[in-house]
């Protein structure tokens, strides 16, 4: 060992690139993507990532098919339930129209709109049977009783 103490070299600050300087540093090493050591390792995307990846677009995938099957579903419901509010709607009309017989089930009739009034008529009598002669404001709907006493609708005319 010399007993020779070595002068430090001096450091030329004019050629340090101060832009990959700020690169290279950070205040939390852990988070870079390099070694910021001597005995420090690379991150690197390993396969797993590419596993998740895959499994990501899948469950995606799979989970927009079972979203437009509910949204399907959603919209026959829909239909459902406004061709029953439809149906309810003609039976009520039906029992406050005017009847001047006593209806069977199975048979089918007609419910007309009254002229000049806010009446309806429940009829035997179809408009094709009247000809040109239509006694009635407008045909509503041909209708037929089923067994619960509600009324099926064959032929919607007031939609």
């Amino acid at each position: 060992m010399s007993d020779k103490k070595e002068n430090p070299t001096a450091i030329d600050v004019s050629t340090i690139d101060m832009e990959r300087m700020k690169d290279r540093t950070t205040d939390l090493p852990g988070l870079i993507e390099y070694a910021h050591s001597i005995g420090g390792f690379s991150v690197v995307p390993t396969a797993q990532g590419e596993i998740k990846g895959q499994a990501m677009a899948a469950m995606k995938e799979q989970t927009e098919i079972q979203m437009q099957q509910l949204y399907e579903q959603m919209q026959l419901l829909a239909a459902q339930a406004a061709k029953l509010k439809r149906r309810a709607d003609i039976s009520y009309d039906i029992y406050e129209a005017e009847m001047r017989f006593k209806p069977v089930m199975s048979e089918i009739y007609y419910l007309y709109q009254k002229k000049d009034e806010d009446k309806k008529v429940l009829s035997m009598i179809g408009p094709e049977q009247w000809g040109n002669s239509l006694p009635f404001e407008k045909f509503i709907a041909k209708i037929k009783l089923l067994a619960d006493h509600t009324w099926e609708i064959l032929e919607d005319n007031d939609t």
